[in-house]
């Protein structure tokens, strides 16, 4: 499809993009550091962008398309930073978020994700033709909207105003929950059947529904299962061995955060190299095809605008022009310019590897199942034993600077995945690349702005890394570095669970084998054996209802209103729980709201509610 005639990137594009960047980078930084997942804000920008362009008489679908590209770089983003740079408070490194330093590293890894996926577009969405599911239901949601515009009939699913609805009922759980403590967070509990221990629960919360309806039943289905590795399995085993005393949900805990969910970790590790060795032959053939591309485009002056992107000679010089600030970065931690050198050429590589690996990824299972977290703890592990060779177990910076590294190369990685996801959507529209890349830059820019902010506000009413914002993926990333360099990281469970990834590795190749399209990808499993149960039951869930509800249903307009549900639920939900933290964050006072009692069954009964409101809407023809 072509419309070269029609304006992308103007004034209005450009200050809504960055405007819907911040927010949905704050909502999205909450949801990782309570759920441990993101999930793709393309869909939800797009709507709100259909819903706020069409108050202007003069606006298009190229517009649209321009400002969910920057949008969505905003929830990349946070992964990016959210998933790394809060183990940095966790480790003692920093007392509080240091905001300067956030920006920079969110805005350098965040341009670094942008360049070095520009010669992958070619190879990635033309000639491989991946899926880029999530692109091309941006796409969709795009061209219905337009067909709206022009006096197309409604196709039912509500548009802005189910987002607008569900947000809203999303954002009063929230309230009463996370403010007036008017009912628990989690309906959990456990027993012991000799001296083994058995726990189930669930947090009620409508975003982890809604997290689980978006990445669907398979991955719902293999993200419990690994819950249930760790908490049917392996506490039940740990605890018949070693006993336990006390209260069992206490000790289940106990036992799951000092020992368990480090299976988690050596499966992750096992899985992003197993990534790697994956996606080696296509990524090299795929990029040797672009650069081929790229040159015989920079000869030809007739290219078609749907093919022009980002000069080359432009992202080499903006990466060399990066190489600086980032070596000045590694630099101030490690106070050796030799090391700091050392560690500049490491981000790179990992940063290029990991962001083709990110982009190649989301072609295939989308931006919100991208295993971000699986090759970012690869990057720590290999920085962290690289530098414990050079610096030895005595150094006192030696965890943090994996960190960093670790930092910079996550948000790469997740704004390459972003970037080809949203070129996929332009790509089917006949948007311009090198004008979407350009947006991607802004988004990135605009989100980096705020996102240290919002850690600090979210800090200091919650406290991250309490049960109530358990940063699961900062937690890691401070464990497996810190354990390293103090030599108290369990290698034993480490070892079990890089195990348990090869049989996953073998389970998913005999499906592949097979045909079937129930795959097994080994880092969905081991992000649910890392993440608390009660995480990992509302995901599947929420999944399930997805699968039943779809195949009671079964048209295009009750898809849709489900994916707008769910990105309503998702976005109500966290930007209240940003709201309810701005007062204590001014005041200081973390009973700053008034508590309310008595009511604590009326929670789980809206839980319900709000699960059979959303399998009735998409059960609904």
């Amino acid at each position: 499809m072509s419309n070269q005639k029609l304006p992308e990137i103007t004034i209005k594009a450009v200050l809504l993009g960055s405007l819907l960047s911040m927010l949905l980078a704050g909502a999205n930084a909450y949801l990782g550091l309570f759920a441990g997942m993101t999930v793709s804000a393309s869909i939800p920008a797009a709507v709100i962008s259909m819903g706020v362009l069409s108050l202007f008489r003069k606006s298009n679908i190229l517009e649209n398309n321009i400002v969910q590209t920057a949008a969505s770089a905003g929830e990349s983003l946070a992964a990016g930073v959210i998933f790394t740079i809060p183990a940095l408070v966790l480790l003692g490194y920093w007392e509080t978020f240091d905001y300067v330093e956030i920006a920079k590293i969110a805005a350098i890894g965040g341009v670094i994700g942008v360049l070095f996926t520009v010669p992958l577009r070619r190879a990635l969405i033309v000639n491989a033709k991946l899926k880029y599911p999530e692109g091309i239901a941006t796409a969709e949601v795009l061209r219905a909207g337009d067909d709206v515009k022009k006096g197309a009939q409604d196709d039912g699913s509500g548009g802005i105003k189910t987002i607008g609805l569900t947000g809203l009922a999303g954002g009063i759980m929230k309230l009463f929950q996370g403010g007036l403590g008017a009912w628990h967070s989690e309906v959990a509990g456990a027993f012991s059947m000799g001296k083994s221990i058995f726990g189930l629960g669930t947090d009620i919360s409508p975003a982890l529904i809604s997290v689980g309806y978006i990445v669907g039943r398979n991955i719902g289905i293999l993200v419990v299962a690994g819950g249930l590795i760790s908490w049917a399995v392996a506490i039940p085993i740990y605890s018949a061995m070693v006993g336990f005393e006390g209260d069992a949900l206490d000790s289940a805990w106990d036992i799951w955060n000092s020992k368990i969910r480090y299976l988690g970790v050596g499966a992750m590790v096992i899985g992003g190299v197993w990534s790697l060795i994956k996606l080696f032959k296509p990524l090299v053939e795929g990029i040797s095809s672009s650069l081929a591309a790229l040159k015989n485009q920079s000869s030809d002056s007739e290219t078609p605008i749907e093919e022009q992107d980002m000069p080359i000679n432009y992202v080499v010089i903006g990466l060399i022009a990066l190489l600086v600030p980032v070596f000045l970065l590694y630099l101030e931690i490690i106070n050796s310019i030799g090391i700091a050198v050392l560690l500049t050429i490491v981000m790179m590589v990992f940063g290029f590897l990991f962001s083709a690996v990110a982009a190649y990824m989301a072609g295939v299972v989308g931006s919100s199942n991208n295993p971000i977290s699986g090759v970012t703890i690869a990057t720590i592990l290999f920085t962290s034993l690289f530098l414990l060779s050079i610096l030895g177990t005595g150094s006192g910076v030696g965890a943090a600077s994996a960190i960093m590294v670790g930092a910079v190369v996550c948000c790469a990685a997740a704004i390459g995945g972003d970037n080809l996801q949203d070129l996929k959507s332009g790509y089917i529209l006949g948007a311009t690349p090198w004008k979407q890349q350009i947006m991607q830059m802004i988004g990135v820019l605009s989100s980096a702005v705020v996102l240290g902010l919002v850690l600090d506000i979210l800090h200091t009413a919650y406290t991250i890394g309490s049960p109530t914002l358990s940063a699961p993926q900062a937690t890691l990333m401070k464990s497996v570095a810190d354990g390293v360099f103090t030599g108290n990281l369990p290698w034993t469970f480490v070892y079990i669970g890089g195990i348990i990834a090869v049989i996953l590795i073998i389970l998913d190749l005999i499906q592949e084998k097979k045909g079937s399209d129930f795959r097994v990808p080994v880092l969905a499993v081991a992000v649910g054996i890392y993440l608390p149960i009660t995480l990992t039951v509302p995901i599947f869930i929420g999944g399930m209802v997805n699968h039943y509800g779809k195949k009671a249903g079964g048209s295009n307009a009750s898809e849709k209103r489900g994916l707008l549900m769910s990105s309503g639920f998702i976005t109500g939900e966290a930007l209240m729980g940003i709201l309810v933290a701005v007062p204590i964050f001014l005041t200081g006072q973390k009973d700053w709201w008034p508590q309310v009692s008595g009511i604590n069954l009326l929670g789980p009964i809206l839980f319900l509610g709000m699960i059979y409101w959303l399998y009735k809407s998409v059960s609904k023809k």
